[in-house]
Order: structure tokens, then sequence, then C-alpha cells
């Protein structure tokens, strides 16, 4: 058993705790925040592991209809508190000196959790080494390994250095694995030994614990062992093949799956998936979660402070909810979807009626999440919005900038924005609101009446906007996959587009990172289609008493489960404290 003052140290790529702090891409970076919130709120000994990225991650533009990059300007010293301690990382044999910054965060009960922020722009490193913490998921290869090993090797002797007395790490995707090889080193320096045995990959193993959070092959890197070798150092890890793959690469994933004691998926069907890829591993599965006061929007959180008065404390006494009166939660729901249409206005000057059914898609812009399915059939969603019911449809999400794929569907979505709304008169409304992120996300969360989300089956690994916006009280229409296949009652919390994905052999081998087959996107967009017609839009135009009572099942079925605090005691009792 975990001795319970002993650290959890929680490692991450990238960290989103505010939009004025932009070390974070997506969901990755949201979910760790949101993690590292829960622990705070429960009096975990935990800590936070990123780097610092004084680049920010990128500010977007859209500039007629495309996606354009600029730098994100942040100053990390007016909202961080540099550490006095350094330490060194051996990078092509030069020791680069790393620093750390620190946030405390302060939880409900008064415990603080540390983030720290690892970076090398120091006068004392070369100026290319300087720049290796300068800006998230850039570069090449060779500089992916540079930055993972100051992310893995870097700080785990920064928490050295900090004397924290670390019981357990948890490495989440394969970034951080390098900490491993920094595990092994200490043990074989610690009886004197030159080559890896079982007995240093035991206690290796049973310090580490891993998360992998996605299907698609991006998130699982894969280096040239031989400049692995160039840049870390020639380590006898990386003469273990058996440890970190074969063909001549180092797999990150597989580095990670052969030396934790725990791995696993981010929801039960992501479990699945991922056992089908990696076959000769035991990967368990701990559904993704939120946290709940972070996404509550201000008039919801009133509301709950008033009738739930125990849920920033104990998350799940939001089943609660059901007792508050339908006049209430719908007064609250609207003053924040009055926000979300003040946020429309600015950004796009566009005009919104808040008595209109408003749909929201918003989330990385890359191929499997298909974003353009509710737009497919231009003259179905206009018959829908003229004989059914009125729609606003508001569209966010940044690609990667050097997803052309991402970048591509972006424009095509702006493109067919236009072209509809050229057409389709007072009935339908439609928009893209620009840099989309934390301040953004958690407005749309609370002002839509329907959340969207279309991801191809099996490879949405979890999803979490969609337990945001259920936490708000509001339904989501999503293909069953990642945490909806958990979350959907048909009916109740929402409703559900396809089938539960099969996961086989040749799903994983052949259809896990492609383009959705035609056929599938075709189905999916047929049954969105026909949901939002003949169920969706009359149920909010023409039976509000039951609207409501699915925004109050939303937020007491979904809404108190889907949590951090909630996914954080399934890590205490299957992974940390094993």
């Amino acid at each position: 058993m975990r001795d319970k003052n002993r650290l959890i140290a929680y490692f991450s790529m990238e960290i989103g705790l505010e939009t004025h702090i932009p070390t974070y891409s997506g969901g990755l970076g949201i979910l760790a925040g949101d993690t590292l919130r829960a622990a705070a709120d429960m009096g975990l000994p935990y800590a936070g592991v990123t780097l610092l990225y004084r680049d920010g991650y990128f500010t977007q533009k859209i500039v007629d209809g495309s996606q354009v990059e600029r730098p994100t300007a942040w100053n990390p010293e007016q909202v961080l508190d540099e550490m006095p301690q350094r330490g060194y990382v051996p990078i092509e044999g030069r020791p680069v000196l790393v620093r750390a910054f620190r946030l405390m965060l302060r939880g409900v009960t008064g415990h603080y959790v540390p983030v720290y922020y690892l970076d090398t722009d120091l006068p004392e490193n070369t100026p290319e080494d300087r720049l290796i913490t300068r800006a998230l998921y850039t570069g090449n290869s060779d500089w992916r390994i540079k930055q993972e090993a100051i992310l893995g090797i870097g700080g785990r002797r920064m928490l050295r250095a900090f004397t924290h007395d670390v019981a357990c790490f948890h490495m989440n995707e394969g970034h951080a694995v390098f900490l491993t090889v920094e595990l092994l080193s200490e043990h074989l320096a610690r009886f004197d030994k030159s080559a890896i045995d079982e007995d240093a990959i035991r206690q290796a193993r049973r310090q580490c614990v891993f998360t992998t959070h996605t299907p698609i092959e991006a998130g699982h890197d894969r280096f040239p062992i031989d400049r692995v070798r160039a840049i870390i150092g020639d380590h006898p890890a990386f003469h273990r093949p058996d440890l970190h793959g074969e063909g001549g690469v180092l797999n990150t994933t597989i580095l990670a799956l052969n030396l934790s004691r725990f791995s696993n998926g981010v929801a039960r069907k992501h479990g699945e998936v991922s056992r089908a890829m990696f076959p000769h591993h035991r990967i368990d599965s701990i559904t993704n979660g939120v946290h709940a006061a972070s996404w509550v929007s201000r008039p919801m959180a009133a509301l709950f402070d008033q009738f739930v008065p125990s849920w920033r404390v104990v998350n799940s006494d939001l089943r609660l909810a059901r007792g508050i009166p339908d006049e209430r939660i719908w007064e609250a729901h609207q003053e924040s979807k009055h926000a979300l249409i003040d946020v429309v206005e600015s950004t796009t000057g566009e005009t919104f009626d808040a008595e209109v059914l408003t749909i929201c898609f918003a989330r990385r812009m890359t191929a499997y999440k298909r974003a353009a399915m509710l737009l497919s059939d231009p003259d179905r969603l206009r018959s829908i919005a003229r004989t059914a019911g009125r729609l606003q449809i508001v569209y966010a999400g940044k690609a990667h900038p050097h997803d052309g794929t991402g970048k591509g569907i972006i424009a095509s979505v702006n493109e067919a924005i236009t072209a509809i709304a050229r057409d389709a008169g007072a009935d339908l409304r439609l928009v893209f609101i620009p840099n989309y992120d934390i301040g953004i996300a958690r407005t749309l969360v609370a002002g839509a009446d329907l959340w969207l989300n279309t991801p191809e089956p099996p490879l949405e690994a979890s999803g979490t906007s969609g337990m945001k916006a259920a936490l708000n009280g509001v339904p989501s229409l999503s293909t069953m996959d990642g945490w909806w296949i958990e979350g959907c009652v048909e009916g109740e919390t929402g409703w559900g587009i396809g089938q539960v994905p099969q996961v086989d052999d040749s799903l994983v081998g052949h259809k896990l990172g492609r383009e959705a087959s035609a056929g599938l996107f075709r189905s999916d967009a047929a049954a969105m289609y026909d949901t939002l017609e003949h169920t969706i839009v009359p149920t909010y135009y023409k039976r509000r008493s039951q609207w409501i009572d699915l925004m109050k099942s939303s937020i007491s079925i979904n809404g108190s489960h889907f949590t951090t605090e909630r996914m954080l005691r399934d890590y205490l009792m299957k992974a940390y404290d094993e």
C-alpha cells in the first residue's frame, strides 16, 4: 500500500488551468488541469509536472475562412513563481540547465497542490537549448526527444531537488517515459550495476502508473533508437528492444507499458481498444472526468449552492439536482445562454436569439472528429430549421499548425457555414468562433442547448466536453463512442447516434487513425438528422417540461458521476494504492 504522506507526481506534456497560462493545446491538457484541481480539493499529496512554453500554443485567427496561427504573448514571471533549484539533463553530450516555475493550486478545503513548469530558457544554455521548451508540439523528431527528456528526466531530477518523496509517478501518454530511464539509472547507481536486471525493472515498475489517452497513431511516439542514444546518451535501456520495442525504434507507449505496474485507457471502450492494440499487455480502464467547480457556470453554481450546498466537496451529491425547481433551472440556463450570445456577437458580429435552439460543436479540429457532419446535407439542415424549428449553430476549435487535414476541415466548415447561411434566412444561423480556449469553452458548455459530438467510432478515447455540458444541464447528441457509451441514457441524458462499435483485430489494424468510411459517415449523418428533426427539435419547442427533465437528468446522472473527483477515487483504488 502507498504511504498516504508520500507524493503522487503527475507528468503531462501539457497542463491547462487558465486561459492566461497557455501551456495546453486540447483535451489532454485540460484533463490534466482538472485532475490537479480535484487533487487539491481532495487533499491528496499530489504535484503536477509539465513544460513551460513561452510561446504558448498559438492564437488562432480566421482569415478568409482559414486558420492562421499567431504566437501567444504571455509573461510566465508575472503569474508563476521561479524556484531557486536547478537541475541538468544530458542533451547530445551537453549538460542542459533546467529550472522550474511553480503555481500553487488551492483546493476547497485549503489544501495546496504544486504545479511545476520546467524551463530551459536560461543564459547558461546554448541558444538552441534555450529554445527546447519554447513551444508546444512543434519541431521535428529530434526536438520532441529533447522535450520529452526534459519532461521525464528533468522532471524527476527537479522533484529530487525539491526533496519531494515520491511514491508514484503517473505518466500521461508516453511523453514522460524517459523518467523510467532515470529511475533505472538511480537503481543501477545505488547498487553499482552496469546492466539492467529484473530487479531494476521491478523497482522502476513498482513506482510507475501509465495512462494512454488515444488510439490515434500520433499519440504514440516512435523515435529511431539511434537518435535517442545520440541525444540522451547510450543508456542500457536503449539496448533492450524487449522493453522499448522492436525494429530499431523506441516506442514510448511500449516502454511505458513495460515499466508501469498499472496501465489504463480513459473509458471502458478505450480500454478494450487499447488491449486490442497492445495485446501482450494488461490494460485496465478508468473513465475520465471533469472538475465540476471549474466548468459549472456562475448562475448554475449559485443554484447548486442553494439546493445542493455540498456539491463542491462531494460532487456525487449533484444527483440531488432533480429536486431543483424547473423554473430555476431554466432561468439559470437562460442566463448562461445570454453570455454565449454575447460572445457570439462580440467575436463574429452575428445576432443570436435566446429563444432559439442552439447547438454547439467545439473541440480540436481533426479528421476523426468529423466536424462537417452537421453541415454535410445543407438542404436537410435548412428543411429541419424551416419546418421543425429554428436553429442556431456554433462551431469552435483549433487544428494543430502542422495538421493540414485539420486546417482544411476548418476551411471547409467555414465555407459551408457561409454557403448555408446565404440561403437559410432567419430560420438558421451559423457561426465559427475563433481562438477556442478555456474561457470560450466555459461559455459554450454552459450556454448551449444541445452539445454535438460526432467522432468516428472507436477513435474517441473518452472526450470530456460533453461531461462539462452535462454539469450545466446541457444534453448531448453524440455517436456511441468514448465516455458517451457509459453516459448515454437515451431520451434522458441525451441521444446516441449509430451503434456501439465492436472492436476486433481488423478494426484496430486497418481502421484506426483513418478517415471515416463514406458509408458509416452517411448512416451516422442520416441518424443524426432524423433524431434532430423528429425528437430533439420538437421536444425543445413543444415539450418544455420534458426538456427541463432532460437537463436535470444530465446533471443528476452524468454531472454527478463524470468528475475528476470520482476519477481520482478510481485511481486511488486501482492504481495509486496498489
